[in-house]
């Protein structure tokens, strides 16, 4: 059964940075694109950046410039350092992994993630 935990998350004010990590289990985690999504209260959910199993990345303009994926095979960790955090960017952050043929997609529990103005 693949699992997915996040952590990292917190209050912040703006400006400041966080780095939000997500690990994996029971998976053959190398071969998943992995992604980042955000939803805000009142909101629908946001993508916020994909990272295809061969390392291509696809950034919301939103955050382009601030955020930044990774991936860590070896831990079966996905990683989103996120730098000028705005109080726009207030959410809870959720990672999820898809499988290549995009049947299968697993989501994290999500991590809050409070920026103050």
């Amino acid at each position: 059964q693949v699992q997915l935990v996040e952590s990292g998350g917190g209050l912040v004010e703006s400006g400041g940075s966080l780095r939000l990590s997500c690990a994996a289990s029971g998976t053959m985690f190398s071969i998943y694109n992995v992604g980042w999504h955000r939803l805000a209260p009142g909101k629908q959910r946001e993508l916020v950046v994909t990272m295809t199993s061969s390392g291509n990345t696809n950034y919301a303009d939103s955050v382009k410039g601030r955020f930044t994926i990774s991936r860590d095979n070896a831990l079966k960790t996905v990683y989103l350092q996120m730098n000028s955090l705005k109080p726009e960017d207030t959410a809870v952050y959720y990672c999820n992994l898809n499988s290549p043929s995009g049947l299968r997609t697993y989501w994290g529990q999500g991590t809050q993630v409070t920026v103050s103005s």
